[in-house]
């Protein structure tokens, strides 16, 4: 799969109103492109960070979807959105154990690594970072969203509630010291957020 990632801040005040927009109308718009596979937002309402993923089923679905989306964003996420940046990432890796809820949270590395080590960092994500999440009590997802031209990516783990996000961090913080050094990554942000809604189909 193909993934489109909008990532907005602005008024922790005014949140509200652009998660409502993009849960109404603009699922709608979402269902009507074809190729369309899901959507998930995730936000950080007290610093206002809103984080909305769509999932495509190739990459010229997703193409396909830019301009329509593009030129409905700004109306979206008006009055909130200060700042809006849009990133295109091939799902290397979805892995799901559990259907994620409301209420849950979201943590998200972001990663750049040489390009020519695309491939080493998919192998070391699969081999050390989704066996040893498995056993962590909570977990629902883990992905890794890759940009393999602009060598960069955000590992994400996605958990049922806060709690269990909260009681994961030592032990993430494990795994992403190892996977990170195996991929010869370099780990640039580390983020958490609430989950308003992920759904993502996969069959």
């Amino acid at each position: 799969m193909f993934v489109r990632a909008v990532y907005a801040t602005g008024d922790p005040a005014l949140l509200d109103t652009a998660v409502r927009s993009l849960n109404s109308a603009g699922r709608d718009l979402l269902e009507e492109r074809p190729g369309y596979r899901g959507a998930g937002i995730f936000v950080d309402r007290e610093l206002g960070k809103l984080l909305a993923v769509s999932w495509w089923e190739t990459e010229a679905a997703r193409h396909n979807s830019d301009e329509i989306m593009r030129e409905r964003r700004e109306a979206l996420l008006e009055p909130f959105a200060g700042t809006v940046s849009v990133a295109n990432y091939e799902a290397a890796v979805f892995h799901q154990l559990a259907h994620p809820r409301q209420g849950g949270g979201l943590r998200a590395a972001r990663l750049e690594f040489d390009p020519r080590d695309a491939d080493l960092v998919v192998d070391a994500f699969r081999a050390t970072v989704v066996p040893r999440a498995e056993s962590l009590p909570g977990l629902c997802r883990t992905s890794l969203l890759l940009d393999r031209e602009r060598g960069r990516a955000v590992a994400g783990a996605l958990f049922a509630d806060r709690a269990a996000l909260a009681a994961s961090r030592a032990a993430m913080a494990g795994v992403r010291h190892e996977a990170s050094a195996k991929a010869h990554v370099d780990v640039v942000g580390l983020e958490e957020f609430e989950v308003v809604y992920a759904d993502v189909r996969l069959d």
